[in-house]
């Protein structure tokens, strides 16, 4: 393997190590129904107000050029997905559910992902790749239900918001990816946080909390800011740059069970059997689902064009 696909393995695993732990940090951040701290709204908006700001002084410094046209549509629908939905969602659901639970749930995103980029592009996905996407749903459904028992209606509820939070991130994943290849990894989610800055910055000064905040949400809200939103898309894409999309991406599954064991000692969550064995399952499902072959969408042949012969 080259130094450059090593260094690109290594890059996109300390992305997925920022990103898996943004959930127990947001639980952190926002704390839980019975002892409360921060609002889910201002951390939302907190978070990609701070980072908006900081990616207008990385595209000043890079002298990135102005999106045109139609980007500018492209990059306000990612953010309604990235910045608004998955967030805000991922916080409302976690303030009823504990982060290991979130992370059996949010763990089948990658496949959510995939089947929503196969839709949006007409790709061809195989009847194995179906039967994956149809296991893993099936998975995470079982899973909900198992723990739906004697929980809450709120706790119910908060599985609902789970999945508004992974189809709002699946769609903007793929809507940023195709602005990708026009202006680079880095300042798509750069421009997608600065141009919601006149929406992130005002709620986030409306929702700034009126009453003493204990320093430890404090400190996931500052860790969301920094690395969920910001840093950890750097290493990411870098990365996947670097290494190569397909090989680099494969590290993402390890993203759920990271999760899971980063809750235990920084909220205290207990991960028992059951929760562990769902998650397991739901990662070997999404690795064998990216296996599958995803044919691209059939082209039309052009008719010969009429030659007068060589010149």
């Amino acid at each position: 393997m080259k130094h450059a696909e090593v260094r690109g393995l290594w890059l996109g695993l300390l992305g997925v190590v920022l990103f898996a732990a943004t959930l127990p940090m947001t639980k952190l951040a926002t704390g839980s129904a019975q002892a409360p701290a921060l609002s889910p709204a201002f951390v939302t908006f907190g978070r990609a107000g701070v980072a908006g700001l900081l990616s207008i002084v990385y595209l000043v410094l890079t002298r990135s050029p102005l999106p045109r046209g139609g980007q500018w549509r492209a990059l306000a629908f990612t953010a309604c997905c990235v910045v608004v939905g998955f967030p805000l969602f991922l916080a409302l659901g976690l303030r009823h559910v504990e982060s290991v639970h979130a992370a059996v749930v949010t763990g089948i995103l990658p496949l959510v992902t995939a089947v929503v980029a196969s839709l949006w592009l007409r790709q061809r996905p195989s009847v194995g790749f179906w039967l994956c996407a149809v296991a893993g749903t099936a998975l995470v459904t079982l899973f909900v239900l198992l723990r739906a028992g004697g929980a809450s209606a709120a706790a119910r509820w908060a599985d609902v918001y789970l999945l508004i939070a992974i189809a709002s991130a699946a769609c903007g994943y793929v809507s940023g990816g195709q602005l990708t290849a026009q202006l680079g990894a880095e300042r798509v989610i750069c421009w997608v946080l600065v141009i919601s800055l006149p929406v992130t910055l005002p709620v986030m000064a409306q929702q700034w909390p009126a009453q003493p905040v204990p320093a430890s949400a404090w400190g996931g809200f500052v860790y969301v800011a920094l690395f969920s939103m910001w840093i950890g898309f750097f290493a990411w894409y870098r990365g996947l740059a670097l290494g190569g999309t397909v090989r680099v991406s494969q590290v993402q599954l390890v993203q759920p069970f990271l999760s899971m064991l980063f809750s235990v000692p920084l909220l205290g969550e207990t991960l028992d059997g059951l929760t562990l064995g769902f998650g397991l399952a739901v990662i070997a499902t999404v690795f064998i689902g990216k296996r599958m072959p995803v044919a691209a969408p059939a082209i039309r042949a052009l008719p010969p064009l009429a030659t007068k012969g060589t010149p």
